[in-house]
Parts: C-alpha cells; sequence; structure tokens
C-alpha cells in the first residue's frame, strides 16, 4: 500500500452506498493526526470504552438535551420520512473524576426500531449508548459516513478551549436487524488526544 493511501479518510468509509443517503466529507489527513486521534475516528467499537481504557477514568453522561419529537424532514440516512418519530439526543462524554468534558455527541434515533427495555433506559438512564449495547447484547453493524475538522465554534465552552481550535468527528449510522435504528455524530477537541 503507497503512503498516501494511509492519508485518505474514504479508505475506511464502505465502498458502496445506498443511493438514498448523501455522504459528505470534508478534508481531513489521517497521518497528520496522532494514533489515539486516528483510533478515535475510525474504530467501529464503543468511544466510552476506549476513552476510559486511554484516560484511566470512569467515563460518565450528561445528558444536555434529549426530545422525543415528529421528524420535520426526511432523514435519508436513517431510511425516515417526515412525520415519523424520533429522539433527538445531545450528550457530554465527561470524566467521573475529573468533570472534564472529553466528547460531545448528536444523535438522531429511531424509537420504534428499539426494543422497549433499550429504549426505556436510554430515555431513563445516564449509561452510554455503547454500554447499553454491550448490557442489552445488542447486536450492531456501524457504518461510518464522515471524518471531519472543523472549528470548536459554540460548542468551545463545553471543553474548555476556544472558539477557533479544531474538533475532529465522525458521523455514523448503527444498524440492528438491518434496520437503521441511530445516526451518530461525536466531536472531540484535536489537542485533547496528541
Amino acid at each position: 500500500m503507497c503512503a498516501e493511501d494511509w492519508d485518505n479518510p474514504e479508505r475506511y468509509l464502505p465502498s458502496a452506498y445506498s443511493e438514498r443517503v448523501t455522504i459528505m466529507q470534508d478534508a481531513l489527513t489521517l497521518t497528520k493526526l496522532s494514533p489515539f486521534q486516528r483510533i478515535l475516528l475510525i474504530t467501529d467499537g464503543t468511544l466510552t470504552e476506549l476513552l476510559e481504557a486511554y484516560l484511566q477514568e470512569p467515563i460518565i453522561v450528561i445528558k444536555l438535551a434529549e426530545t422525543m419529537l415528529d421528524s420535520t424532514e426526511a432523514i435519508p440516512a436513517l431510511e425516515i420520512n417526515i412525520g415519523q418519530k424520533i429522539i433527538k439526543r445531545d450528550i457530554l462524554l465527561q470524566g467521573k473524576e475529573t468533570g472534564k468534558n472529553w466528547l460531545y455527541a448528536e444523535s438522531v434515533i429511531v424509537p420504534d426500531r428499539l426494543e422497549a427495555s433499550f429504549r426505556e433506559q436510554l430515555l431513563g438512564s445516564k449509561t452510554p449508548i455503547g454500554k447499553l449495547w454491550l448490557a442489552h447484547r445488542l447486536e450492531t453493524f456501524k457504518e461510518k459516513l464522515t471524518f471531519t475538522a472543523e472549528p470548536a465554534g459554540e460548542l468551545a465552552d463545553f471543553f474548555k478551549v476556544v472558539t477557533t481550535d479544531t474538533l475532529l468527528s465522525r458521523t455514523y449510522r448503527v444498524f440492528s436487524q438491518r434496520l437503521a435504528i441511530m445516526m451518530i455524530t461525536e466531536k472531540f477537541p484535536q489537542q485533547f488526544y496528541l
């Protein structure tokens, strides 16, 4: 494999997409990132466990917003139409001991495609989604959609960084029983994981 192939994030994206899904991608050179930054972006495992191992600190969820509503637009990546019930959820993954926010995530979840017990725990607890998948032994497949680098902007205060500092992010959709059950975007400051 040529060295330049390692620079291209597309090598970690699926080779075929449904025509109904629009994929967007900003330029991102993977070889300019630290090894752990690359792992956080391309893993299909749960970030909570990776962060706990790397940081040697338990991670907790801080829910910023969680709303069940009717979708006001079609969301092709989740194969849903206008008017279908969704849950919009914004959270922080925070160090239990340090109180430091390590990651911001926004999710769009299709509640009708989840088992009732999973849905109830998701809405009623502060357990990270990845840990719920494990606790419920939910078989999932994650399809990566994008990798980006962007200014922290309005998320800067959560991380105590300046608005022009870089956040790295990834967006992926999660399937269970061949149905798209959620789409998650996770963002974290590049400087936290050098």
